[in-house]
């Protein structure tokens, strides 16, 4: 039995708009490239370099490599970088679910039929210009970051009880500095609005022909569609409250580079940046896997259906290749006369 080759269509050239359209493409990615290149990823390479060096400032950079030391003073000799990054992964594993789900409530409501949307729209988003650069820094001196009348001390005791010494003070923090938190929702709210709006209206007047009641449009329909964003927002919340000026880590970064003692500098404090950034990036892939990694069950449905027709073409192959033996081993068997077979005339 002879197996048939299927031919295979052959691939078209690109047309004159899909060369322009590629083009074009490449010419956007190019600055960024660029940009990457020549701001990121050199000066991360440096910045590895001088994680193995003791960097003294003179007339230039003196470099004595002395391998792991300032990893090994960092782990034994800094308790404060340590105790602060401990509080830092809390903090930031508590702010991020709050900033994500007030960020989707107020986009709720701002996407409903309201009077002046526009206006409230501009008054949520107007803090991400506010507090950005020194004018936080004020607010924050000044006290405006957090609620006078609120006695974070009770809400530690309350939460100590129960918890961790280490965590029932990440929580006080973040009741301290809820306004502060509430503050770095602005993208978080434009980015959901965006994603709200692109939903069909028909998919809600569908459901509420069916029955389907707010409560149900919102598991069902809305959530499901916005899903995607939800990830990009609690990646980009991390991201921002890692880099902010007001990050304890940040400052003690900044304070051990342009530190004159001996024991710290640039290679210390590169190794306090390349430490923070690695919890950074753990934290990142931590949220990546709660709400990246579920599939939804059409999709699994559907990789269910594509591996039962795979195993169905393998299993198809299979009783070909057998009937293939099979033939084989009666055309040899009838070449030596063991078997006599019937040849359509009448006679065997």
């Amino acid at each position: 039995m002879s197996k048939q080759k299927k031919a295979k269509a052959p691939r078209g050239k690109l047309g004159r708009l899909e060369k322009k359209q590629e083009r074009a493409g490449w010419a956007f990615v190019f600055p960024w490239f660029v940009g990457m290149m020549a701001f990121t990823f050199i000066p991360m390479c440096e910045s590895f370099y001088y994680i193995w060096f003791k960097i003294k400032v003179r007339r230039g950079l003196e470099f004595k490599f002395i391998g792991t030391g300032n990893l090994t003073q960092i782990w034994l000799e800094d308790p404060d970088f340590l105790q602060n990054l401990v509080t830092y992964i809390w903090q930031t594993i508590l702010e991020v679910p709050i900033i994500v789900v007030f960020a989707l409530i107020i986009a709720m409501m701002l996407n409903s039929k309201i009077k002046a949307r526009g206006f409230f729209r501009l008054i949520f988003f107007l803090p991400v210009i506010i507090v950005s650069g020194p004018v936080m820094n004020m607010l924050v001196s000044e006290g405006a970051a957090s609620i006078p009348a609120l006695n974070t001390q009770s809400v530690v005791n309350a939460f100590d009880t129960f918890l961790p010494t280490s965590v029932a003070q990440s929580i006080g923090t973040l009741f301290g500095n809820m306004i502060m938190v509430l503050w770095y929702s602005g993208v978080q709210i434009l980015i959901f609005l965006s994603a709200l709006q692109k939903i069909d209206p028909g998919l809600y007047e569908a459901a509420k022909i069916d029955g389907g009641s707010q409560w149900e449009c919102f598991w069902k329909i809305t959530l499901p569609t916005i899903k995607p964003m939800i990830l990009i927002n609690a990646i980009y919340t991390v991201i921002f409250l890692s880099s902010n000026e007001q990050n304890t880590l940040i400052t003690m970064i900044k304070t051990a580079m342009f530190s004159a003692t001996a024991e710290r500098g640039y290679g210390y404090a590169t190794a306090m940046a390349w430490i923070y950034a690695l919890v950074v990036t753990l934290i990142v892939l931590l949220f990546f896997a709660l709400l990246g990694s579920k599939k939804d069950i059409y999709d699994r449905m559907v990789k269910r259906r594509k591996r039962a027709m795979k195993k169905e073409a393998r299993l198809v192959k299979k009783i070909e290749r057998r009937s293939a033996r099979n033939v084989k081993k009666l055309e040899k068997a009838r070449k030596k006369r063991k078997y006599r077979t019937y040849d359509g005339s009448g006679d065997y």
